[in-house]
């Protein structure tokens, strides 16, 4: 009987200590958000993503459906340093890169220098700047293959991010907002990239947080093959030999409603989370808001501290209302994030090599 009763003791007690091993697992599950302090937009999205994905939730959300959409400039990656991305990038292009400063266009110079004295003066960009840029930008790159483009991006994303210390350009990504990533795409959800910016300069960008180029939606020029000149794609067969180039026609500047319909097109669903900053995101907030199949929520990130990053807090606190007023959820970088870019990066003045 003793001889029987043994080995039942053995697993009996081992089942016991392999529930006691699992025990701290189960009460230390992992913690996505260590950048952000408590907050009503963090609890609001944790118990969202909560609800969604709990099978037995009225709510439940299926995997394939868990779409969300970010902006980029501003929303998770620095804009007010003190301008886009791009816009610092066609500055450079256009008045210091010895390469091309003698070959642009006036009216691309023209656009340059007004970005140069925007930033530098504070001199007021022009209505509608945007889309002088969009045409400007496509003028100022075009002949580059993509992967020439993709290097010049990375080049000069490598620089010093004027106004810190510590950062280059293509590190300026909001940490706690890069938690936001980690935390959808462990729940289920696939999200995307979708930005005003150029689709290649995003696709450049974004690439060191592991983002897949084929969820990156942007600004778009027009493509063509090396040799195919004017000829129409639908009657050209393009050769092994051949590259692909960009052209500088543009197609499409990615703000507003055109935002939805980037999205219509490429993700074929309406997302049920839209993380944005600015009113070129309201489009595509309300589109997600709109959909009538799924729990939805739309997150609006302010530009609210002006210790830590180049921000206009008086703006930024008048806009949070306009946003909660649209039934916007916001994010305050101020109140919510314990850092933005990383504790080891300060906000300096302005300072310029030429």
């Amino acid at each position: 009987m003793k001889k029987q009763l043994f080995p039942l003791l053995i697993v009996v007690v081992g089942i016991l200590m392999g529930c006691g091993d699992n025990e701290p697992e189960l009460k230390n599950a992992k913690n996505y958000f260590t950048q952000w302090n408590t907050c009503e937009a963090l609890t609001a999205l944790q118990a969202y993503v909560e609800d969604v994905t709990n099978p037995n939730s009225e709510n439940f959300i299926e995997v394939d459906d868990r779409i969300a959409t970010f902006d980029m400039d501003g929303t998770f990656v620095g804009e007010l340093y003190p301008t886009y991305f791009e816009y610092n990038l066609l500055e450079y292009r256009v008045l210091d890169d010895a390469n091309y400063k003698d070959k642009a266009p006036d009216d691309v110079r023209e656009t340059a220098q007004q970005i140069r004295d925007f930033v530098r003066t504070g001199a007021k960009l022009p209505d509608h700047f945007d889309m002088k840029h969009a045409y400007s930008a496509a003028k100022a790159y075009s002949g580059m293959t993509l992967a020439q483009f993709d290097n010049y991006v990375k080049t000069y994303a490598a620089r010093a991010a004027n106004g810190f210390v510590n950062m280059t350009y293509g590190e300026s990504f909001y940490k706690p907002m890069l938690e936001v990533f980690d935390y959808l795409e462990a729940h289920g959800f696939t999200y995307y990239v979708v930005s005003g910016s150029d689709r290649f300069i995003c696709r450049a960008l974004v690439e060191s947080l592991g983002i897949e180029p084929n969820r990156v939606i942007g600004m778009d020029v027009r493509l063509q093959s090396t040799s195919q000149s004017t000829e129409p794609g639908v009657e050209y067969t393009m050769g092994k030999e051949e590259d692909i180039v960009r052209t500088d026609e543009l197609i499409i500047k990615n703000l507003k409603t055109n935002k939805v319909l980037q999205i219509a097109q490429e993700i074929g669903k309406v997302p049920v989370l839209s993380f944005g900053n600015s009113g070129g995101d309201c489009a595509m907030h309300n589109y997600c808001l709109s959909n009538t199949e799924h729990k939805t929520a739309a997150f609006m990130l302010i530009a609210d501290d002006e210790q830590r990053d180049h921000a206009n807090r008086e703006k930024a606190l008048k806009l949070a209302q306009q946003w909660r007023d649209a039934g916007y959820i916001v994010i305050s970088m101020h109140d919510d994030f314990k850092t933005i870019y990383g504790e080891a990066v300060e906000k300096v003045d302005f300072t310029f090599s030429n």
